[in-house]
């Protein structure tokens, strides 16, 4: 933010006699070129590029841009308009997965999760690097492989009811359904790209669109290995117990853990 509202100053006494600035060219996800009139200034944008898809994969998606008109103010920034309203050049590089800002906020996490732009072309355990704190990434990504997996990556927007699995489009087509549930005072669901199950752990969220917050759910998952971890003394038992402490299907569960570490490990 601090960044943001610097430039955006001395963008907008740059530019005070300006008719209007332009995007003349789009450099990477933190730096593009501001034309007004004939001055050329490079804006540099916080965070950094997501290039898992390459920076032409980049280039492509952001060519409509060139021309644009843009804005400045302290709070926005860089500012352009995106179907008839202003939005922050920095925000919509997040929000289409092209630039991973200082902060991991809950906008950033919704595209590294649904693997928009760049995130795309993401390893499976990438997400889990960035939204872990004390569980091994691999270990939280090959859970989440067997939880909700969705064309071979963990979808964030996944709900399973009563061993029915569904995969949503949004998080508030997600929240819709657990909304519905719950008002029929059911809890036999699992929520989330790590599919924390409402009966037992609910009590863990502040509320039902919390827990689809990809961070807040990974966070929860990993308390949860924690605690099993804590029990059993055994890593294998703790991923066993996330899903039964029952013999038969906690084995059944690790060997497909197993089975997706391996891949993980070997550059899913």
């Amino acid at each position: 933010m601090i960044a943001r509202a610097a430039f955006a100053v001395a963008f907008a006494l740059a530019c005070a006699q300006a008719q209007s600035a332009v995007i003349a060219q789009v450099i990477s996800p933190v730096s593009v070129v501001i034309q007004d009139g004939a001055t050329r200034r490079v804006a540099m944008l916080p965070g950094k590029p997501v290039y898992y898809c390459g920076l032409d994969a980049f280039v492509d998606w952001a060519s409509p841009l060139i021309g644009q008109p843009v804005r400045s103010s302290r709070d926005a920034g860089i500012t352009v308009s995106i179907d008839g309203r202003d939005v922050a050049l920095d925000d919509l590089f997040i929000d289409r997965g092209w630039l991973q800002p200082p902060v991991l906020d809950e906008g950033a996490q919704v595209a590294l999760a649904e693997r928009r732009g760049g995130w795309a072309c993401s390893r499976a355990v990438v997400p889990f690097e960035l939204l872990h704190t004390n569980v091994d990434p691999k270990i939280l990504a090959g859970i989440a492989l067997n939880e909700s997996n969705y064309r071979g990556r963990a979808w964030p927007w996944t709900l399973n009811v009563a061993g029915q699995g569904y995969f949503f489009k949004s998080r508030e087509e997600a929240y819709k359904a657990i909304e519905s549930l719950l008002a029929r005072d059911r809890c036999d669901f699992d929520v989330g790209l790590m599919q924390v199950n409402w009966c037992y752990h609910g009590k863990r969220f502040a509320s039902a669109w919390a827990a689809l917050a990809p961070a807040t759910n990974v966070a929860a998952a990993e308390a949860i290995l924690t605690e099993n971890f804590a029990r059993t003394d055994s890593v294998a038992k703790a991923v066993a117990y996330y899903h039964s402490a029952n013999p038969t299907p906690g084995r059944a569960y690790l060997a497909r853990f197993a089975q997706h570490l391996s891949m993980i490990e070997a550059g899913l």
